[in-house]
């Protein structure tokens, strides 16, 4: 059982988050990214180092994932790969992406980018609040307390 981390963009404040769960716990965490990450000194956590590139990351991450780890991630394709196989999902405000859900979200994603793409001007997601902070913290802790660690 594993914690992954698209990590790239992640927030700083929902890696605490994470690094603290994982001390608690003693869950395995990877932060997987394709810049060099500063991690906590413990033998459960890790960062991991990939080339740069499109998607290097996310590849890396769907190759490894397993059906019980859980993947954090604010990108719905990768997020849509780790559900297939069979793994969980949340985005940093403590969404689960969910197998019912995933295909209108992606739907959703790409209706975005083709309208960026044709140079219309759409707002980005507003910035990470304290409350949903909270929300992930209590969905990570959900979702590690059903794997009693």
């Amino acid at each position: 059982m594993t914690i992954w981390v698209d990590a790239d963009a992640c927030p700083k404040v929902i890696r605490e988050v994470l690094f603290r769960a994982a001390q608690r716990t003693g869950v395995e965490l990877v932060l997987v990214a394709n810049q060099l990450l500063t991690v906590p000194k413990a033998p459960n956590i890790r960062a991991l180092q990939v080339p740069k590139g499109f998607d290097v990351a996310d590849n890396e991450i769907a190759r490894r994932i397993e059906p019980t780890d859980l993947l954090i991630t604010g990108d719905i394709p990768l997020a849509s790969e780790a559900l297939a196989k069979g793994a969980q999902a949340l985005n940093w405000r403590g969404d689960a992406f969910s197998k019912e859900t995933i295909a209108a979200q992606l739907t959703m994603r790409d209706f975005m980018d083709n309208l960026r793409a044709s140079g219309i001007q759409t707002e980005g997601p507003p910035p990470l609040s304290q409350a949903d902070r909270q929300a992930f913290a209590r969905q990570l802790d959900i979702w590690l307390a059903k794997r009693k660690i």
